[in-house]
């Protein structure tokens, strides 16, 4: 088993990785920026080491500062957590070469479904079903630009190859704008990715999103741990997920996982990683494959009962798999509401002190939260500071759960999208559930 783990993230990740870690007798290391010495896991870590100022380029991002820390620390391991540098193939690479293991896929295959195109590519070669698109960067020539259009159909989508977040796409209508739209999603690529490379593809009107976790070992094992409904987003965020996807099939979900599980053999995939998907008219639809643990694990892990951080860890040793696919069984239904500091009307970022805060509790509920009294949640870094997530037997238990949860949860000091968060819940289009990802906006917009 691996020694000691060193965190490279911070909040609400870093604190559940800290306690997967202690939970398997592992030693942690807590890297943090000057802003975070007061964060609830470097004062629970068996160690901290202070990687530089605030901002994340000088810290969370500082792949020399991280490699510093574990040699100073004798930190066997690394766990990226997500965002930040947990799907950068460069830094695996680093960390590999540097004699210290990567909690998280191989640098190779990181890199491969890191760029939209190749994934794309890869996944076609292993049977994954995708959206009719170009099959490869879009060419500089406008002529055959245009009839890579004419032939999948508008509406089309030009997406950035190294994209992500939501950034780097746009929707195009009519042949008239196709230039120049190319163009402009070219120029925003670069300034946000470095990389100009876009590609085109159909864009489906009213898709739901829906995910499929998968865990695979270094030793040719995977197996699938069934779906979530990731469809409630505002400008291409998550908001709410779910497990299991309202409406989808047991038929459906044994298809698709089998689809997602044979990839990751073909590929050689290592660890937990999720295929995402365009769900529309019955039909899956491949667009990434997000090679993390996902901000929304905790649903799948209430719905089967399998801690995926510990797998990670535990795959990153060098171990198999500990499950075989018939010994993944899915018990009722979870719900997972993000918690942000931010006006809930306007979504600009609110930091501040946090001057009480009330934890909610109950059956079936669990919060993974970073935030205690008198903390201030600083200004530079995403917005997240918890994780409401309400289990129950039905659908509807784990709605009602979720309800009495956010009532409950007190936060005074800043302002936090709870207030949505509670509204969503009451929502009939919610709670009648499958709804496409335009369904928030649209709300929204009638606002």
């Amino acid at each position: 088993m691996i020694e000691k783990v060193l965190i490279a993230n911070r909040g609400e990740i870093a604190l559940r990785i800290l306690r997967a870690c202690h939970a398997m007798g592992i030693p942690v290391v807590a890297a943090h920026s000057t802003v975070d010495r007061n964060l609830k896991h470097v004062g629970m870590a068996d160690e901290s080491v202070c990687i530089g100022p605030a901002p994340a380029g000088a810290s969370y991002l500082n792949v020399p500062a991280i490699i510093a820390a574990m040699e100073v620390t004798n930190a066997t391991a690394v766990h990226p957590g997500y965002g930040f540098l947990a799907e950068n193939a460069d830094f695996a690479e680093r960390i590999e070469e540097s004699g210290f293991i990567f909690i998280g896929p191989r640098a190779e295959t990181i890199r491969l479904m890191g760029d939209k195109v190749s994934a794309i590519n890869a996944m076609k070669q292993a049977g994954v079903p995708c959206v009719p698109g170009s099959g490869g960067p879009l060419p500089d020539d406008p002529l055959r630009c245009q009839r890579i259009a004419r032939d999948i159909g508008y509406p089309v989508l030009i997406k950035a190859a190294a994209g992500g977040g939501g950034k780097g796409m746009r929707v195009v209508h009519q042949e008239a704008d196709l230039v120049n739209f190319i163009a402009l999603t070219q120029q925003e690529a670069k300034a946000a990715f470095g990389d100009d490379t876009v590609y085109m593809e159909k864009y489906l009107e009213n898709p739901r999103h829906i995910e499929i976790q998968v865990l695979a070992d270094a030793h040719g094992n995977a197996i699938h741990l069934g779906e979530r409904d990731c469809s409630m987003q505002r400008r291409h965020q998550k908001v709410i997920e779910e497990a299991p996807a309202p409406g989808i099939t047991e038929e459906e979900r044994r298809y698709i996982g089998g689809v997602c599980v044979e990839a990751c053999r073909r590929i050689g995939y290592r660890g937990a990683g999720t295929f995402e998907f365009l769900y529309e008219n019955g039909e899956f639809y491949f667009i990434e494959m997000n090679t993390r643990i996902q901000v929304e694990h905790p649903v799948t892990e209430r719905v089967t009962l399998i801690d995926l951080v510990q797998e990670q860890i535990r795959v990153a040793a060098g171990e198999p798999l500990r499950f075989k696919q018939e010994d993944v069984m899915f018990r009722g239904h979870a719900i997972e509401c993000r918690i942000n500091a931010e006006d809930p009307n306007t979504f600009m970022p609110s930091p501040g002190l946090v001057q009480s805060f009330h934890m909610p509790g109950g059956p079936g509920v669990r919060v993974d939260t970073h935030l205690y009294d008198e903390y201030s949640v600083p200004p530079n870094y995403d917005s997240m500071i918890a994780k409401v997530i309400a289990y129950g037997d039905t659908r509807e238990t784990a709605i009602a759960r979720m309800s009495v949860a956010l009532d409950e949860m007190v936060v005074k000091g800043i302002k936090t999208n709870i207030p949505l968060q509670q509204r969503l819940m009451a929502d009939a289009g919610f709670v009648e559930g499958g709804k496409n990802i335009h369904y928030l906006e649209k709300l929204l917009a009638r606002d």
